[in-house]
């Protein structure tokens, strides 16, 4: 799978915080986290990858239509990013 920098180049803070959120529930602390600033973030269930899934697509096809709307097209934005 090739990574979408064209789509990356869309990409708002708003976005991010919302898959931050829904995976801040798995991420669990070591007791002395102040200290060492080390934590752990705990597996997935199955419905939880599925639900990752779903978002990462709807996510995708929001990036795609924020591209179009901005007057890119997808063949320009690819050989803006092979230029980089």
């Amino acid at each position: 799978m090739k990574l979408r920098t064209d789509l990356l180049e869309q990409l708002k803070d708003e976005d991010i915080l919302k898959e931050v959120l829904a995976n801040n529930h798995r991420y669990k602390s070591e007791p002395h986290f102040s200290k060492t600033g080390v934590g752990t973030l705990s597996s997935a269930s199955t419905e939880e990858r599925a639900q990752e899934e779903a978002r990462n697509t709807a996510l995708i096809q929001k990036l795609e239509e924020r591209l179009k709307k901005n007057g890119t097209s997808g063949a320009d934005a690819k050989a803006h990013s092979s230029k980089s």
